[in-house]
């Protein structure tokens, strides 16, 4: 599986409100440009077998629905190292619908990779995350180096929220760091911001620790 493509990706939570619209109207982040904000909805869908099949494998199985269009991505452990602010890990994504067989969905590599993790299992919801999520393009030197995500985010299980989540996310570009672009100032820029301190959970963890739940 060390094939696959890699995410590279800052996270920060927030203490309240007030550096996601700070960040929403930015002209900069640091040495970057920010470009025009965009708000969306979107719904998130963890699945996982009734045995945890993936999180055995220390993999995740998302389905995002956003703005009419599905798309199931299965993210892989983290690979981050202690002294790297940027958490890194596989994750490979295609196309599907609401449903949870992955027999409806279009034929795909992540469709391929889920039906040899989950073993002919069926798979469960676990949790739903919705969310508003605000984002901007940035631009070092003139080029797209990467996506920055301000995201408001509720946790729901069984039709009731436990609990939410103020964060920001920047997720670099893979062609733009292949060009040897360096996000470093980047990731300083962010830690730097009021506000802001370094989150080393993923919403999927942050919703497991709420839940109680080892994995």
């Amino acid at each position: 599986m060390t094939d696959h493509p890699l995410e590279v990706e800052l996270r920060f939570e927030a203490d309240d409100e007030g550096p996601l619209d700070a960040l929403a109207v930015a002209d900069r982040l640091g040495p970057a440009w920010l470009g025009p904000a965009s708000t969306v909805d979107e719904t998130d869908r963890y699945l996982d077998t009734a045995d945890l099949r993936l999180s055995a494998r220390r993999w995740a199985c998302r389905l995002r629905t956003r703005q009419g269009r599905t798309l199931v991505s299965l993210k892989g452990p983290g690979e981050q190292q202690a002294s790297d602010p940027f958490h890194r890990r596989r994750e490979v994504e295609g196309p599907a619908t609401e449903s949870l067989d992955p027999s409806h969905w279009p034929s795909s590599p992540a469709r391929e990779l889920l039906d040899t993790m989950r073993g002919g299992e069926p798979l469960e919801e676990r949790f739903t995350l919705t969310q508003q999520r605000t984002e901007r393009p940035v631009q070092l030197a003139r080029r797209h180096t990467g996506l920055l995500s301000l995201d408001r985010t509720q946790i729901w299980r069984g039709g009731a929220q436990i609990g939410g989540l103020l964060s920001v996310e920047l997720e670099v570009d893979p062609i733009a760091l292949e060009r040897g672009a360096d996000p470093t100032p980047l990731a300083r820029a962010l830690s730097a911001h009021p506000g802001l301190r370094p989150d080393p959970a993923s919403k999927l963890e942050h919703a497991l620790q709420l839940l109680g739940a080892d994995r």
